[in-house]
């Protein structure tokens, strides 16, 4: 759709006080994320000199289009990290990682199982899964907690923030238009080298820097029963299947020999075909055979999918503020900006993320934000699948930089941890940077050899 004919001096001040009013609702007043996003956009609609039609339309659209990109996503993912996460395959995967990789190499075998485990399961949940695994191998090695836990949060961090299904990159992806076969391959890469740095090599600086006891709590918890979890083939196996689905969807669309069976690819990559397929395999190899009753199953599901509409409606007020900027022609004029100063996409949409990240703290917030005003730059929609998903890569890195005292996670670490604020700024903040920083450079990266 054309974008309404408005004057440019009024446009750049309706995006800059909508930006304001957005960043100081949620600061300062604290005003849910969902209204001040609301209320950003609209006011940026109304500054700017938007007929009251077309700022309705904006909002309309916005939602419908990105609830249709992610609410199938988004749900069945949360669906598949229950079942995961309640039949004890997180553990399975971290206690056999740690046993193939022996205690001398178990902080990257944590960091590894950090990011397999965060891309089905929600961060939160898979620090509170795993981080007694990292704490009995801190006392049995007698080393700082932050040895073995650093690793594990650097993976979960990755995994949550640059790896499909996680919701993040499904949102971002779905507002700039690329496939997730190629977010999920930019991904791997990214974070992979991401969780490398922050991971293991910082864990291991801080673990010598900062000695941290492992809390007392956790000292009287009994160990699970290993024998009671399932195996880790079949853990690997169910959480592979959609990854592949889609990677191979997109990898093969681009290989004129495999034509004739394009549709059969098309259908089984289709994202949620993909987590469809995977999230009944998990019922049945996780839950039936495991002893769960379909009874027990639904609830596990209906449980699943009480957070889902949170994330549902900040996403989708994010597609607002998108839609708002796009007709309102306000993303031409930040596009015709950026391409006199020549400076690439993917760097500006690391920058607006991780200002955003810093003022209010939400990764969420800042990718939904940084992936409406770039999703709005005309010059997005002519870029190829790969550079589009570098730059879903780059809102990423950008949202998860500089956590500080406005995020939560920067709590629920300290707390759980046992640390005091200036330790978990000198290592959790430290590393989220790393984590961030590190998946951007590799994106840039790729998007400069393109």
């Amino acid at each position: 759709m054309e974008a309404v004919a408005l004057d440019s001096t009024r446009l750049v001040l309706g995006a800059i006080i909508g930006l304001i009013i957005l960043l100081v609702l949620i600061i300062k007043f604290k005003v849910h994320a969902m209204i001040s996003i609301l209320v950003g956009a609209i006011t940026i609609g109304l500054v700017a000199g938007m007929p009251l039609s077309e700022i309705i339309r904006s909002v309309n659209d916005g939602m419908g289009t990105t609830l249709r990109g992610i609410a199938l996503l988004v749900g069945l993912g949360s669906m598949f990290g229950a079942i995961l996460e309640a039949s004890g395959g997180a553990q399975t995967l971290a206690v056999s990682m740690v046993r193939k990789f022996g205690d001398e190499k178990a902080a990257w075998a944590l960091g590894i199982t950090g990011l397999v485990v965060s891309i089905p399961v929600f961060f939160d949940a898979g620090l509170i899964i795993l981080i007694p695994l990292a704490f009995s191998l801190a006392k049995r090695t007698n080393r700082s907690a932050l040895f073995y836990t650093i690793p594990l949060l650097a993976g979960l961090a990755v995994g949550h923030a640059f790896i499909p299904p996680t919701p993040g990159p499904v949102l971002v992806a779905n507002m700039i238009g690329v496939d997730l076969g190629w977010v999920i391959l930019i991904g791997v890469f990214c974070g992979t080298l991401a969780m490398i740095v922050a991971g293991p090599i910082w864990g291991a600086y801080c673990g010598k820097k900062y000695f941290v006891p492992v809390p007392e709590h956790v000292m009287k918890q009994a160990d699970f029963d290993e024998s009671k979890l399932p195996p880790f083939s079949t853990i690997a196996g169910i959480i592979l299947i959609p990854l592949v689905l889609i990677i191979l969807k997109s990898v093969f669309a681009v290989i004129p020999s495999m034509a004739s069976v394009m549709p059969v690819f098309n259908f089984l990559g289709e994202p949620f075909v993909a987590l469809l397929i995977s999230t009944i395999f998990a019922m049945y190899m996780l839950g039936v055979k495991h002893g769960y009753s379909m009874a027990e199953l639904s609830k596990i599901l209906d449980k699943s999918l009480e957070p889902t509409g949170l994330i549902l409606l900040v996403t989708a007020c994010g597609g607002v503020l998108r839609f708002v900027l796009q007709y309102s022609g306000i993303g031409d004029l930040i596009g015709n900006a950026v391409s006199s100063i020549n400076m690439p996409i993917v760097v500006v949409a690391f920058i607006v993320a991780a200002l955003v990240r810093i003022c209010v703290g939400s990764a969420t917030v800042a990718m939904t934000m940084a992936a409406g005003i770039v999703a709005a730059m005309p010059a997005v929609q002519s870029l190829t699948p790969v550079y589009k998903a570098c730059v879903v890569a780059a809102v990423a890195g950008g949202s998860t930089v500089c956590s500080h005292f406005n995020d939560s996670g920067f709590w629920l670490v300290k707390s759980l941890v046992g640390l005091d604020e200036t330790t978990t700024l000198k290592t959790w903040t430290i590393m989220e940077t790393l984590v961030g920083l590190g998946g951007f450079i590799v994106a840039l990266i790729i998007s400069l050899c393109l």
